[in-house]
């Protein structure tokens, strides 16, 4: 005699239940993606229809349920690749859990990928913004004003990330031409450091550095807050925020965006894209070539705009 879906061990709404009380109680998941999780697995459920139990699904049902996430339908719009991703991670982790807890024999949601987002080309400024911003950091040589210059001048002159520069020590300035960074992972790399970006942190090593550091107990860190502490990512996005302001840029920027415009300005200027992937200290040049796509659009704008037959 056929088992009632009520009856079944692996009767989906059950596992579905069980499965957000896991995440909730043994994994500590956030609220929002507890709630978020749990709206995709209810459209996965309504999606498998009158299938009795998670056991009796296959393959291709779950890869249908992609499918029709990326395409709509009657009560739901198309999802974007983020989306869609989203709740097909819910619905792997779903069968992934029963297949381990043994609901189920098989993962039949194992071999569905998430789809791939859209590349998304980063951002870059011009250099002559470049230069309107840095200008409007140190606008009146305050101490305060000769670290914030300081500051943006290391971050578009060698790339960093954010927490790399913000954790630069002062001996990790090397002779006057190159800096130690401490990447992902704790990898270091040397970076060189060029004329403008050396002459700013000089300026502020001997006229706002030592008045800075006598409010405080005394820290190696190169950049310092107004209490002579160590200046924080939160207080370096605030720097850049209001020198951005200052300097009227229409654009949204973020300290990543003047790493992007170091790699793009590079390429631009015909540094080899593994050089690049070196100094930006990316584990794979596949991460940097996504700076190539940029450089690119940049050929096409210069021969649309040159070419007598372009057009």
């Amino acid at each position: 005699m056929r088992q009632s879906a009520v009856d079944r061990r692996d009767a989906p709404r059950a596992v579905v239940e069980d499965y957000l009380a896991h995440l909730a109680v043994e994994r500590g998941v956030a609220a929002n993606t507890l709630a978020a999780y749990g709206r995709d697995l209810r459209r996965y459920l309504q999606h498998l229809g009158a299938v009795d139990g998670l056991g009796d699904v296959s393959e291709a049902q779950v890869a249908g349920f992609l499918a029709a996430l990326r395409e709509g339908d009657a009560d739901h719009p198309p999802l974007s690749a983020s989306s869609a991703a989203r709740a097909v991670v819910a619905v792997r982790g779903l069968h992934r859990f029963a297949a381990r807890d043994g609901i189920v024999a098989d993962d039949v949601a194992r071999a569905v990928r998430p789809p791939a987002p859209p590349r998304r080309l980063p951002k870059a400024i011009s250099v002559d913004d470049v230069e309107r911003l840095l200008e409007a950091a140190g606008f009146d040589g305050t101490p305060l004003a000769l670290r914030d210059r300081a500051l943006l001048e290391v971050l578009y002159g060698t790339g960093a990330r954010i927490s790399e520069a913000v954790g630069l020590d002062v001996d990790d300035l090397l002779d006057r031409d190159a800096v130690v960074l401490r990447g992902k992972g704790g990898k270091q790399r040397v970076v060189p450091v060029g004329s403008y970006a050396r002459k700013a942190v000089d300026d502020y090593l001997v006229r706002a550095r030592p008045a800075l550091a006598a409010g405080g107990r005394g820290t190696a860190r190169l950049f310092l807050n107004a209490r002579g502490g160590v200046l924080s990512r939160q207080s370096a996005w605030t720097i850049l925020r209001v020198a951005a302001e200052r300097a009227g840029l229409a654009t949204e920027i973020s300290p990543h965006t003047l790493r992007h415009s170091y790699a793009t300005h590079l390429l631009d200027g015909g540094a080899d894209v593994r050089v690049v992937q070196e100094l930006l200290g990316h584990a794979s040049v596949s991460t940097t070539q996504v700076y190539t796509l940029v450089t690119v659009d940049r050929l096409r704008e210069v021969y649309a705009t040159a070419h007598p037959r372009a057009r």
